[in-house]
């Protein structure tokens, strides 16, 4: 007998974490891209994001058309992504400054570092946003899933890094219930 599903986390219910989500009214749209491997991953971190902010979209695609994309984006819109070499130069935007206070939407891409590369090596276009870097030193309490990268965060911990410097004030925090929840869940 296959084991029973919730619609909404998409977890075996035993292990279902929705009693912990919260709902968030955020003000600048967060868009996930979600590649479609981390869709089947049990500890996918981006829905969870998702289920907690009333102004979100998930969007599970490892590539999408120029038009498609031209659909998604907004004119103020951000990339949650490191400053990395091969990146092309663009504007850096500060959580907290000024111009984060204009901005309509943080993209944000839901993959494996490897696979994000590669998503974003097919989007000249998110390439080329303007960029939110999350800096200083991290640790992620994601102890179920390890990244190869040092200072590596899970999506809904870069989400919530990212909102709380983009809407100062509101909080953004409670968005980690539900992934405390689904580590403690996991632990037993």
């Amino acid at each position: 007998m296959p084991r029973q599903i919730c619609p909404t986390c998409q977890r075996p219910l035993k292990v279902c974490y929705c009693s912990a989500l919260v709902h968030i009214p955020n003000r600048v749209k967060v868009l996930i891209i979600q590649h479609p491997m981390e869709q089947k991953h049990p500890f996918n971190t981006g829905r969870m994001a998702h289920l907690c902010l009333d102004n979100s979209a998930l969007v599970v695609a490892e590539s999408l058309s120029d038009e498609e994309l031209a659909k998604l984006l907004k004119p103020r819109s951000v990339l949650l992504y490191p400053s990395l070499s091969w990146l092309p130069e663009v504007e850096q935007v500060e959580p907290g400054a000024p111009q984060a206070g204009v901005l309509e939407q943080l993209v944000v891409i839901d993959a494996t570092w490897r696979k994000s590369k590669k998503m974003l090596h097919l989007h000249s276009a998110l390439q080329q946003l303007p960029r939110v870097s999350l800096e200083g030193a991290f640790r992620s309490n994601y102890q179920i899933r390890r990244s190869s990268l040092e200072n590596s965060l899970s999506t809904v911990e870069s989400i919530v890094m990212a909102m709380a410097g983009l809407e100062p004030g509101k909080d953004f925090q409670s968005m980690l219930q539900p992934f405390e929840k689904m580590i403690a869940l996991q632990s037993r």
